[in-house]
Protein backbone atom coordinates (compact mmCIF):
# COMPACT_ATOMS: atom_id res chain seq x y z
CA UNK A 1 0.00 0.00 0.00
CA UNK A 2 2.41 2.43 0.71
CA UNK A 3 4.12 1.73 -2.58
CA UNK A 4 1.20 2.32 -4.12
CA UNK A 5 0.73 5.80 -2.43
CA UNK A 6 4.23 6.88 -3.30
CA UNK A 7 4.15 6.12 -6.67
CA UNK A 8 0.33 7.68 -6.57
CA UNK A 9 2.09 11.24 -5.15
CA UNK A 10 3.49 11.98 -9.04
CA UNK A 11 0.29 11.88 -9.93
CA UNK A 12 -0.84 15.00 -8.92
CA UNK A 13 -0.32 18.01 -10.93
CA UNK A 14 -1.86 21.59 -9.19
CA UNK A 15 0.35 24.16 -10.93
CA UNK A 16 0.05 25.53 -14.44
CA UNK A 17 2.29 27.59 -16.30
CA UNK A 18 2.63 27.13 -19.92
CA UNK A 19 0.39 26.42 -22.75
CA UNK A 20 -1.59 23.80 -22.83
CA UNK A 21 -1.85 23.71 -26.92
CA UNK A 22 0.45 22.75 -29.46
CA UNK A 23 0.74 26.58 -30.54
CA UNK A 24 4.06 28.87 -29.61
CA UNK A 25 3.84 30.98 -26.65
CA UNK A 26 3.77 34.58 -27.85
CA UNK A 27 5.80 36.60 -26.14
CA UNK A 28 3.42 39.16 -24.12
CA UNK A 29 4.22 42.68 -23.45
CA UNK A 30 7.26 42.94 -20.37
CA UNK A 31 4.45 44.50 -17.66
CA UNK A 32 3.74 43.99 -13.90
CA UNK A 33 1.62 41.00 -13.46
CA UNK A 34 -1.28 42.76 -11.94
CA UNK A 35 -1.34 45.47 -14.71
CA UNK A 36 -3.38 45.70 -17.74
CA UNK A 37 -1.80 45.87 -21.44
CA UNK A 38 -2.72 48.24 -24.30
CA UNK A 39 -1.55 46.38 -26.50
CA UNK A 40 -3.31 43.63 -29.24
CA UNK A 41 -2.44 40.24 -29.18
CA UNK A 42 -2.28 37.86 -31.90
CA UNK A 43 -5.18 35.72 -31.27
CA UNK A 44 -7.42 39.45 -30.52
CA UNK A 45 -10.59 38.77 -32.35
CA UNK A 46 -10.95 35.17 -31.79
CA UNK A 47 -10.68 35.95 -28.05
CA UNK A 48 -12.70 39.06 -28.84
CA UNK A 49 -15.64 37.12 -30.50
CA UNK A 50 -15.08 33.95 -27.83
CA UNK A 51 -15.73 36.87 -24.22
CA UNK A 52 -18.59 38.42 -26.66
CA UNK A 53 -16.72 41.90 -27.04
CA UNK A 54 -16.83 44.23 -29.74
CA UNK A 55 -14.83 42.26 -32.97
CA UNK A 56 -12.50 45.06 -34.08
CA UNK A 57 -9.21 43.63 -33.34
CA UNK A 58 -7.86 46.29 -31.18
CA UNK A 59 -7.38 46.24 -27.10
CA UNK A 60 -9.49 48.61 -25.34
CA UNK A 61 -9.77 48.84 -21.88
CA UNK A 62 -12.91 46.82 -21.50
CA UNK A 63 -11.35 44.11 -23.86
CA UNK A 64 -8.10 43.91 -21.26
CA UNK A 65 -10.43 43.56 -18.41
CA UNK A 66 -12.26 41.06 -19.91
CA UNK A 67 -9.68 38.95 -20.96
CA UNK A 68 -7.72 39.51 -17.59
CA UNK A 69 -10.94 38.12 -16.05
CA UNK A 70 -10.97 34.90 -17.75
CA UNK A 71 -7.17 34.38 -17.56
CA UNK A 72 -7.33 34.78 -13.92
CA UNK A 73 -10.06 32.91 -13.33
CA UNK A 74 -8.54 29.70 -15.32
CA UNK A 75 -5.11 30.33 -13.63
CA UNK A 76 -3.30 31.51 -16.96
CA UNK A 77 -0.15 33.23 -16.60
CA UNK A 78 0.75 36.47 -16.65
CA UNK A 79 -3.07 37.64 -16.68
CA UNK A 80 -2.24 40.96 -18.05
CA UNK A 81 -5.30 40.69 -20.76
CA UNK A 82 -3.16 39.91 -23.38
CA UNK A 83 -4.76 37.58 -26.42
CA UNK A 84 -1.61 35.28 -27.02
CA UNK A 85 -1.42 31.32 -27.61
CA UNK A 86 -2.23 30.56 -24.31
CA UNK A 87 -5.55 32.01 -23.39
CA UNK A 88 -6.71 31.66 -27.07
CA UNK A 89 -5.65 28.07 -26.72
CA UNK A 90 -7.36 27.43 -24.01
CA UNK A 91 -10.65 29.08 -25.32
CA UNK A 92 -10.33 26.99 -28.76
CA UNK A 93 -10.57 23.85 -26.38
CA UNK A 94 -13.48 25.01 -24.62
CA UNK A 95 -15.30 25.47 -27.96
CA UNK A 96 -14.68 22.25 -29.04
CA UNK A 97 -15.53 20.54 -25.70
CA UNK A 98 -19.00 22.07 -26.11
CA UNK A 99 -19.33 21.07 -29.62
CA UNK A 100 -19.42 17.16 -28.57
CA UNK A 101 -22.30 17.75 -26.91
CA UNK A 102 -24.27 14.45 -25.51
CA UNK A 103 -22.32 12.64 -27.58
CA UNK A 104 -18.53 12.09 -26.77
CA UNK A 105 -18.47 8.73 -28.32
CA UNK A 106 -19.55 9.55 -32.02
CA UNK A 107 -16.28 8.34 -33.48
CA UNK A 108 -16.77 5.04 -31.71
CA UNK A 109 -12.74 4.87 -30.02
CA UNK A 110 -14.30 3.97 -26.41
CA UNK A 111 -14.93 0.35 -26.54
CA UNK A 112 -18.98 -0.59 -26.08
CA UNK A 113 -18.91 -3.87 -25.59
CA UNK A 114 -16.74 -3.69 -22.05
CA UNK A 115 -20.11 -3.01 -19.86
CA UNK A 116 -19.55 -0.11 -17.35
CA UNK A 117 -16.87 2.00 -18.53
CA UNK A 118 -14.73 5.13 -17.76
CA UNK A 119 -13.85 6.91 -21.18
CA UNK A 120 -11.22 9.70 -21.42
CA UNK A 121 -10.50 11.66 -24.72
CA UNK A 122 -7.36 13.36 -23.40
CA UNK A 123 -7.77 15.35 -27.40
CA UNK A 124 -10.20 17.07 -26.50
CA UNK A 125 -9.94 16.58 -22.16
CA UNK A 126 -13.43 14.90 -22.11
CA UNK A 127 -14.20 12.09 -19.86
CA UNK A 128 -17.90 10.27 -19.60
CA UNK A 129 -19.06 7.07 -18.30
CA UNK A 130 -20.81 4.68 -20.43
CA UNK A 131 -22.71 1.37 -20.42
CA UNK A 132 -22.11 -0.27 -23.78
CA UNK A 133 -23.20 2.49 -26.19
CA UNK A 134 -25.90 4.17 -23.46
CA UNK A 135 -24.08 7.15 -22.08
CA UNK A 136 -24.78 7.49 -18.32
CA UNK A 137 -22.45 10.22 -17.20
CA UNK A 138 -20.63 13.34 -19.08
CA UNK A 139 -18.80 13.96 -20.72
CA UNK A 140 -17.07 16.41 -18.28
CA UNK A 141 -14.01 18.32 -18.74
CA UNK A 142 -11.00 17.32 -17.26
CA UNK A 143 -7.62 18.31 -16.71
CA UNK A 144 -4.88 15.20 -17.92
CA UNK A 145 -0.52 15.08 -18.05
CA UNK A 146 1.28 17.76 -18.97
CA UNK A 147 3.95 17.34 -21.49
CA UNK A 148 6.61 14.81 -19.94
CA UNK A 149 3.98 13.59 -17.41
CA UNK A 150 1.32 12.03 -19.98
CA UNK A 151 -1.57 9.81 -18.44
CA UNK A 152 -0.82 6.77 -20.25
CA UNK A 153 -3.16 5.60 -23.01
CA UNK A 154 -4.95 2.06 -23.53
CA UNK A 155 -7.34 0.36 -21.82
CA UNK A 156 -7.02 -0.06 -17.86
CA UNK A 157 -8.88 -1.12 -14.89
CA UNK A 158 -9.52 0.44 -11.26
CA UNK A 159 -7.21 -1.86 -9.14
CA UNK A 160 -7.38 0.75 -5.98
CA UNK A 161 -9.94 3.44 -4.68
CA UNK A 162 -9.01 6.03 -1.87
CA UNK A 163 -12.01 8.30 -0.89
CA UNK A 164 -9.55 10.54 1.21
CA UNK A 165 -6.30 9.85 -0.40
CA UNK A 166 -3.46 11.88 0.69
CA UNK A 167 0.08 12.56 -1.03
CA UNK A 168 2.39 11.86 1.89
CA UNK A 169 5.21 13.80 -0.14
CA UNK A 170 3.83 16.79 -0.37
CA UNK A 171 0.92 16.88 2.07
CA UNK A 172 -1.86 17.46 -0.97
CA UNK A 173 -5.03 15.89 -0.50
CA UNK A 174 -6.11 13.99 -3.75
CA UNK A 175 -9.81 13.57 -2.92
CA UNK A 176 -11.55 10.23 -4.52
CA UNK A 177 -9.26 8.64 -5.94
CA UNK A 178 -9.37 5.44 -8.11
CA UNK A 179 -6.56 4.62 -9.21
CA UNK A 180 -6.06 2.32 -12.91
CA UNK A 181 -2.47 2.81 -13.72
CA UNK A 182 0.66 2.96 -11.58
CA UNK A 183 0.30 6.31 -9.79
CA UNK A 184 -2.30 7.70 -12.43
CA UNK A 185 -6.15 8.01 -10.75
CA UNK A 186 -9.50 10.21 -11.42
CA UNK A 187 -9.40 12.30 -8.41
CA UNK A 188 -10.72 15.65 -7.00
CA UNK A 189 -8.72 19.16 -7.67
CA UNK A 190 -9.94 22.62 -6.41
CA UNK A 191 -8.26 24.42 -9.59
CA UNK A 192 -10.04 25.02 -12.93
CA UNK A 193 -10.07 22.20 -15.15
CA UNK A 194 -8.80 24.69 -17.91
CA UNK A 195 -5.62 25.80 -15.79
CA UNK A 196 -2.44 25.14 -17.88
CA UNK A 197 -0.24 23.12 -18.50
CA UNK A 198 -2.20 19.87 -16.91
CA UNK A 199 -1.39 16.94 -14.10
CA UNK A 200 1.37 15.09 -13.81
CA UNK A 201 -0.40 11.74 -15.15
CA UNK A 202 -3.72 12.45 -13.14
CA UNK A 203 -7.22 12.47 -14.55
CA UNK A 204 -7.86 15.58 -12.25
CA UNK A 205 -11.54 16.38 -12.22
CA UNK A 206 -14.02 19.18 -10.14
CA UNK A 207 -15.82 17.69 -6.96
CA UNK A 208 -18.64 17.22 -8.13
CA UNK A 209 -17.87 14.99 -11.35
CA UNK A 210 -14.95 13.25 -9.11
CA UNK A 211 -18.21 12.43 -6.58
CA UNK A 212 -20.15 11.45 -9.02
CA UNK A 213 -17.48 8.82 -10.68
CA UNK A 214 -16.70 7.69 -7.14
CA UNK A 215 -20.52 6.66 -7.32
CA UNK A 216 -20.40 4.89 -10.57
CA UNK A 217 -17.32 3.45 -10.87
CA UNK A 218 -16.12 0.28 -8.67
CA UNK A 219 -12.40 -1.32 -8.59
CA UNK A 220 -12.39 -4.14 -11.19
CA UNK A 221 -14.23 -1.41 -13.73
CA UNK A 222 -12.33 -0.31 -17.21
CA UNK A 223 -10.98 3.11 -18.08
CA UNK A 224 -10.05 3.83 -21.61
CA UNK A 225 -7.56 6.46 -22.28
CA UNK A 226 -7.11 7.43 -25.75
CA UNK A 227 -5.75 10.54 -28.19
CA UNK A 228 -2.64 13.35 -27.34
CA UNK A 229 -3.50 16.21 -24.98
CA UNK A 230 -2.77 19.18 -26.82
CA UNK A 231 1.05 20.59 -26.14
CA UNK A 232 2.34 17.19 -25.41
Amino acid sequence: MGDIRRRGVIALGITGLVAPLSLALTTAPAQAATSCTTQAGPYQKQVEKFLGRPVDGKQSAADCKAIQAFQKKHGITPSIGYAGSVTWGVMDLMNKQKAVGNNPNKDGKCPVNKGRIACVNLTLQLSWVQDGSKLVYGPVPVRTGRDGFETRTGLKKIYWRDKDHVSHEYNVPMPYSQFFDGGQAFHQVDLSMWNPPGSHGCVNMTEKDAKKYWSLLKTGDDVFVYGRKPGT
